[in-house]
C-alpha cells in the first residue's frame, strides 16, 4: 500500500496530496479508497462523519468520498490544539496565542503578588501549577511542596 503523504497519531489519520493538475484529485481519491480498504482489513473503522477535507490554495472542487459517503469540507480545523485554516493565515492563531500570553501574564501577576520566590525551581513549580492545571488539588500539592522545601 502506497500513499503520497500519510500521518498517523493515536486514533488520528491525515492523508494529503498536492493537487497541481486534475488527475491529482483522482490519485487522492484512490489513496482514500486504499486507506479505507486497509482500515477494513485491519478492523480499524473510520468514523466517516468526523472525516474532513481541507483545500489549501487550489481551485479544483473535486468531491471526495470514503466508503461511498461524501467527505465534508472545512475551512479550519483544530489539530492537537493548533488551529489550521485553509488560507494558512496566522490571524486566528495569533488571537489564540495572544489569549495564552494574557493568561501567562495573569499567572505571573498572581505569583508576584502572593509569593516571595528566590529559587528558580520554586517559580517553575508555581507557574506550571497555575498555568498548566485547573485541578485545585494538584496546585495545592505543588504549593505545599514548595513551602516544605524552604523549611
Amino acid at each position: 500500500m502506497h500513499f503520497h503523504h500519510i500521518l498517523m497519531f493515536a486514533d488520528d489519520t491525515k492523508i494529503s496530496r498536492k493537487i497541481s493538475v486534475e488527475n491529482d484529485s483522482v490519485l487522492l481519491q484512490q489513496d482514500l479508497d486504499s486507506l479505507m480498504n486497509w482500515s477494513k482489513q485491519c478492523h480499524l473503522d473510520f468514523n466517516v462523519d468526523k472525516c474532513k477535507i481541507m483545500r489549501i490554495k487550489h481551485g479544483y472542487q473535486t468531491e471526495y468520498e470514503l466508503d461511498g459517503n461524501k467527505i465534508q469540507e472545512t475551512g479550519e480545523e483544530r489539530d492537537l490544539g493548533v488551529l489550521v485554516t485553509n488560507d494558512l493565515k496566522p490571524s486566528v492563531r495569533c488571537a489564540t496565542c495572544a489569549k495564552a500570553a494574557a493568561k501567562g501574564m495573569q499567572v505571573l501577576g498572581v505569583i508576584k503578588r502572593n509569593f516571595v520566590l528566590t529559587d528558580e525551581e520554586d517559580f517553575r513549580l508555581l507557574f506550571n501549577g497555575f498555568a498548566c492545571t485547573s485541578k485545585f488539588g494538584i496546585l495545592c500539592a505543588r504549593v505545599v511542596a514548595v513551602s516544605q522545601k524552604r523549611h
